[in-house]
């Protein structure tokens, strides 16, 4: 993407800010309209411009999905060590986890922008000027400006999605308010719910008319957006409004402003769920005509079958560019794949810092190896899951043969092997692109996190407080260039892929009919397929306590919702999920554990100790306002719980 010059040129009264904002973009220090819009060029640039406002999806340190929902915990001083910068990287989703979240200076603020937010209504601001002058450059072609209308039409509906998906009802800003607007014109009311969600669907079809279908060149072009992105986002976006969150939640019924108008409908309204299952299934089709598949590793090194099934799963994530990939940020995942990365070298080095620890409930939520939860396989050893074992020559490609663990750790489904390292467990690639090896060159990498181990705590800062690493997250060519210094694989980061819709859909669509239809085990189970599992209703038949329980429709719906969050897992999927299905707050109120960290024999190190308690409330499930916005305007109604 274009790097645009940081020049200041007042463009309008702030919208819910205060009166002076300013937009660092105008091309060649000419601070004019028509100056910016005179060419191609700098038309161009000023649409970067409005890309630019886009959330840092694949940023662990300003996206709140990967710790505010403790999908993710570090250590409890809530920094993640940057080796850049010689200095911690303050963490304010972790601060939300903690329970620290204020009204009067908000972390994640993406309202005014501010604790690792940016000011989105700054985003949807530029869009609106571009919308409003991109007739005004005489070398652009109408094929380009139609694209590029699009572009800006789908950007700041986005940012209106994200906003909402945070705040609720938030004021529609479909154009900009003039600068000679009087003060009580600048201040806006919030949207409700209903209006915003029809807003953000009028601008996300209008933009898929002219979009690409698909990006003809992803190395100049990669986050730019094409019409099936468009459709994905409005599939999610109506699943959002669909889901309890917004779909007559009592919690909101007094939520109206000084006018009297109430900002939450009250009314359930099941007929959401088919909107949503219709955009989710238009969305797929869109996907799969232009391409888009359930990614598959292609083997060629000969590696063992095992290997290759963990390697679905990771690829699809971190194989840059592949078909699964509907949506890949424009930025690399450099940093997240530092903090996801446990160490294999006998030096210490602050190239990464492998803080992103993933806790015990999250470890425990993926499948047995027969495809069904743990505490419900008939089969799977639920008592004894804590005690140690020894790993025998059929688990080699997962554990260290001869090494012992915990039980846990042992007959677990594909998905948990591909996306967690743990003590003892194997790590391919960082170096080591074989799976069998003879010598110690060609010897795949084993996880030694034990107290002063490799992979263990071994200072202050850099160490899992869990001992789990979502190492799903490191690209398998990322490597020690040397013992000190770790240089990370490119990727871009998947905001959506192929996998997110199939199981939406299936949500959707169960979620909306009385009766289950058989298309939706179709779309479950093509994801489980993938992952080395048999479809829902063998496993269950064959497995599980439960036999019947992929046959009704809590039983089904409740199997979705699992099959999301191991599926996604550490994707920046799970804290929205668990949101609009209001669930975060019974996982979040649980203890947050790992393993004794500071234990060096096997014995100390298997003791479970509790790495945090949080206090998650229902006001939690809506961002606060900053309250010095509430001061400017008194037409902003505060969300509940933040008054």
């Amino acid at each position: 993407m274009i790097k645009l010059k940081n020049i200041v040129y007042i463009i309008s009264i702030a919208v819910l800010c205060s009166c002076s904002d300013y937009l660092d973009v105008v091309p060649d220090n000419t601070p004019t309209l028509d100056h910016i819009f005179a060419d191609r060029a700098n038309a161009e640039s000023f649409l970067f411009t409005c890309y630019n406002s886009m959330p840092g999806h694949e940023d662990d340190t300003s996206n709140p999905a990967f710790f505010a929902g403790g999908e993710a915990v570090c250590l409890n001083s809530g920094y993640l060590w940057h080796s850049s910068s010689w200095a911690d990287l303050v963490v304010p989703a972790y601060r939300i986890l903690s329970g620290e979240q204020n009204s009067n200076d908000p972390y994640n603020n993406f309202w005014d922008g501010g604790r690792n937010g940016k000011n989105l209504f700054v985003g949807i601001r530029n869009c609106n000027i571009f919308l409003e002058n991109i007739d005004k450059p005489i070398d652009l072609t109408e094929r380009e400006k139609k694209r590029w209308i699009a572009e800006a039409r789908f950007l700041k509906a986005y940012y209106h999605y994200w906003l909402f998906q945070m705040y609720g009802p938030i004021p529609i800003t479909d154009k900009n308010i003039p600068v000679d607007a009087s003060p009580e014109e600048v201040k806006v009311y919030r949207d409700p719910v209903d209006d915003v969600v029809n807003y953000i669907v009028s601008e996300l079809d209008n933009a898929a008319i002219d979009l690409p279908e698909v990006i003809d060149n992803p190395l100049s072009e990669m986050g730019r957006i094409t019409k099936p992105i468009a459709l994905a986002v409005k599939a999610k976006v109506l699943a959002l409004a669909a889901s309890p969150l917004f779909n007559g939640n009592a919690d909101y019924k007094n939520l109206t402003d000084n006018r009297g108008l109430k900002l939450f409908s009250q009314e359930y309204d099941r007929e959401k769920w088919k909107i949503a299952a219709d955009a989710a299934l238009a969305a797929i089709q869109s996907a799969e005509s232009n391409g888009h598949k359930l990614y598959k590793f292609i083997n060629l090194r000969n590696l063992n079958d095992s290997t290759v099934r963990k390697m679905h799963i990771r690829g699809s994530v971190t194989d840059n560019y592949n078909q699964e990939i509907i949506w890949g940020a424009a930025a690399k995942a450099d940093h997240i794949q530092r903090s996801a990365m446990p160490s294999v070298s006998s030096q210490f080095s602050n190239t990464i810092n492998s803080e992103m620890a993933i806790p015990l409930g999250v470890v425990e939520e993926f499948y047995s190896n027969n495809g069904v939860p743990i505490n419900e396989d008939k089969y799977y050893d639920y008592n004894n899951r804590y005690k140690i074992r020894q790993a025998r020559s059929e688990d080699r490609f997962y554990i260290k043969e001869g090494e012992r663990t915990a039980g846990v750790n042992f007959d677990r489904e594909v998905r948990f092997y591909a996306s967690l390292a743990f003590d003892r467990s194997i790590l391919y690639g960082a170096g080591v692109l074989t799976d069998v090896g003879t010598n110690t060159e060609n010897t795949p990498h084993y996880i030694r996190a034990r107290y002063t181990e490799y992979a263990g705590k071994r200072s202050s800062e850099c160490y899992s407080i869990t001992g789990y690493f979502p190492k799903k997250l490191v690209h398998w060519e990322s490597a020690f260039s040397s013992p000190q210094s770790f240089s990370t694989a490119t990727y871009h980061f998947p905001v959506i892929r192929l996998a997110d819709l199939y199981l939406l859909y299936a949500e959707a669509l169960t979620e909306y009919s009385e009766d289950i239809v058989p298309e939706v085990y179709t779309y479950i189970d093509a994801v489980r397929e993938r992952a080395s599992l048999k479809g829902v209703i063998e496993s269950w038949e064959k497995y599980s306590v439960n036999p019947d329980k992929p046959k009704n429709k809590t039983g089904l719906i409740d199997i979705i919702h699992r099959e999301r969050l191991i599926e996604l897992a550490f994707e920046g999927q799970r804290f929205w999920d668990m949101r609009r299905w209001k669930t975060l707050e019974d996982y979040v109120n649980r203890p947050f554990r790992g393993w004794d960290v500071n234990g060096q024999s096997e014995e100390d190190y298997y003791q479970i100790r509790t790495v945090l308690n949080s206090s998650f409330g229902r006001k939690n499930y809506l961002w606060p306002i900053k309250q010095s916005s509430l001061d400017k305007n008194d037409n902003l109604v505060q969300n509940p719980g933040w008054e």
